[in-house]
């Protein structure tokens, strides 16, 4: 055991968690057969079996259970002393683990960018992920900040809002409602709708918003993206309802508008979470306080790009 290496036991810990060697690997950035090598030697090394495989599910043995536990208090400990020696050193470095929602990228790598502009030793690994996994990462602890549109009640999670996120209706400019103005509800309801996968946060915002209509909305499709909604918008198959933030950057140049609809934008919000109880590392407590001046950041981001001249063009018919 004096032998085993502590990649070994990352490798091991992955699988125990996640259950899978193969999203053991995904998340490691490692290939499978690599997975597969490590655990053969901290196998061979430890002298009994860690794992049992029943059909298609892996389980630990009595020995994978207690190295496991093992794992746990090894990394708690790693932890602990690498928040004590950047507290000690007086300076901001060490790893930062993220995962986020995919609306959220459009904002996040900007807002990562300048926090590491602002502190170069820290590296930040990214995951950026669907809200069903993001939530799953949450309950299991997989990395220190989360970031999405709303952390549900049956989620043991420390949340606060650090930004606005209003959804908007978007269709193609050229569209016949794009110069209308307080389109009505009835009449927005009679078009074809571009949706999200179920369980994304923002059709089940678009959805609980018609349905307090009582009114229920004609789904032309669904796309697992937003680039390919917003493809779909300007190849004139429907409109669609998405974060005011997926404009940022790569909007297809002058090819979208924003509606002018009735009870909208829809306010909604993003929140950064954490699990209740977690001792956060001072390099997630730093990018923590970054996060709440998101706003001014973000703010100030977009008018050094309309200034540069870089400013995606998009036609708003609300202004």
């Amino acid at each position: 055991m004096r032998h085993s290496t502590i990649r070994q036991l990352e490798v091991f810990e992955a699988i125990a968690r996640l259950k899978s060697f193969t999203r053991a690997a995904e998340e490691l950035f490692l290939t499978q057969p690599t997975v597969s090598m490590q655990i053969k030697k901290l196998t061979d090394e430890i002298g009994l079996p860690l794992f049992e495989q029943i059909g298609k599910k892996i389980y630990l043995t009595d020995a994978g259970k207690e190295l496991y536990q093992t794992c746990l208090g090894i990394f708690e400990h790693f932890s602990r002393f690498e928040m004590i020696a950047s507290d000690m050193k007086g300076l901001k470095s060490g790893k930062l683990r993220l995962a986020v929602v995919t609306t959220a990228k459009y904002f996040t790598p900007r807002l990562l960018g300048m926090f590491c502009q602002k502190y170069p030793d820290i590296d930040v690994a990214l995951k950026v992920t669907n809200r069903e996994r993001v939530l799953e990462r949450l309950t299991n602890n997989q990395d220190d900040l989360y970031i999405l549109g709303q952390v549900p009640d049956a989620v043991d999670a420390v949340a606060e809002v650090f930004l606005d996120n209003q959804l908007v209706v978007m269709a193609s400019a050229d569209h016949p409602l794009s110069c209308e103005k307080k389109i009505s509800i009835e009449r927005i309801c009679d078009e074809l709708f571009i949706m999200r996968e179920p369980g994304s946060g923002t059709r089940m915002a678009t959805e609980r918003f018609f349905s307090e209509q009582n009114k229920k909305l004609k789904v032309r499709m669904e796309l697992g993206s937003n680039e390919a909604i917003k493809q779909a918008i300007v190849g004139r198959l429907g409109i669609a309802v998405l974060s005011r933030h997926t404009l940022a950057l790569d909007a297809p140049m002058g090819q979208l508008a924003i509606l002018d609809v009735e009870g909208f934008p829809i306010e909604r919000h993003w929140y950064f979470a954490y699990p209740s109880g977690k001792q956060l590392s001072i390099v997630a407590q730093t990018f923590l306080e970054y996060l709440r001046q998101a706003s001014d950041y973000l703010d100030d981001l977009s008018c050094r790009h309309a200034i540069s001249g870089h400013c995606p063009l998009l036609k708003d018919s609300q202004h």
